[in-house]
């Protein structure tokens, strides 16, 4: 799943020369209908094929879980952050994350390590704070 959390590269803020090339440009979203509106926008855009949700205008989980710039985390079956990669895109290591996913598979619950808690010390997705987007 992906969290749509705020447009990185908003035109009132900091509008990339790529974005302009690929006529992908937005102001910053003044209200939770406009975030919605570009949120669904990028998701057909860009192709996403798998689950994208919007964080709630207030940013909840951008600020719990740090999520610009972007980030990739593997949440275990409770719901805590078994992995979470550095910033990316240069941060991604798909080796950490393939090693992460192969030690949540292959354990056992009994001989598991405690997850990482994140800095609210809940869970990743809280779905009164999240939107599903249509595609």
């Amino acid at each position: 799943m992906v969290v749509y959390i705020l447009e990185a590269h908003a035109s009132d803020v900091w509008q990339m020369e790529s974005n302009l090339r690929d006529r992908v440009v937005f102001a910053s979203p003044k209200d939770e209908s406009e975030r919605g509106l570009v949120a669904g926008t990028c998701v057909r855009k860009l192709g996403i094929k798998f689950p994208a949700v919007l964080d709630e205008f207030r940013n909840s989980t951008e600020r719990a879980y740090t999520g610009w710039p972007d980030r990739m985390y593997l949440i275990d079956g409770q719901g805590k952050v078994a992995y979470k990669s550095r910033p990316g895109p240069f941060g991604f290591k798909p080796e950490q994350l393939r090693a992460a996913l192969q030690r949540l598979l292959g354990r056992s619950a009994a001989s598991a390590p405690a997850a990482v808690k994140t800095p609210s010390g809940g869970s990743v997705i809280s779905q009164k704070h999240l939107a599903f987007l249509p595609r």
